[in-house]
């Protein structure tokens, strides 16, 4: 019994053969900031999927944007244009490596990296 969990996991409900994404990522977006309603997606990579309304599209971002993800380092001079109240959450894995990005719209270096990460952040059409 010993020997059969050691090479097979007996019972797991994963599938050796089957690997589990590499990117697994749960998005969470304020529409009007983070007093007031909140929208979750779920999104999968390779192959694209979750509960996110345009995967394929945010996979495809992801890929060519993922490092808006990372914080605008501190002494970064930013412009002071504010645009709007939206403000979002990103957490999980990207390529195997775990994510945790806060994102909003209050300055010109959050707004590149909102815009450079929109098809991600599109999680209504309001």
């Amino acid at each position: 019994m010993l020997l059969c969990l050691a090479l097979t996991g007996c019972g797991s409900s994963e599938r050796a053969d089957e690997p589990s994404p590499a990117t697994e990522l749960r998005i969470v977006l304020w529409p009007t900031s983070r007093d007031g309603k909140k929208i979750e997606a779920a999104l999968t990579c390779e192959p694209a999927g979750g509960t996110h309304p345009d995967a394929a599209g945010a996979c495809a971002a992801l890929a060519r944007e993922r490092d808006a993800l990372k914080p605008v380092p501190p002494d970064t001079m930013c412009t002071q244009e504010f645009g709007g109240p939206e403000e979002a959450d990103v957490t999980g894995t990207v390529d195997g490596e775990r994510i945790e990005a806060r994102l909003a719209r209050s300055n010109g270096c959050e707004l590149d990296r909102w815009h450079r990460l929109e098809p991600l952040l599109a999680l209504s059409k309001a």
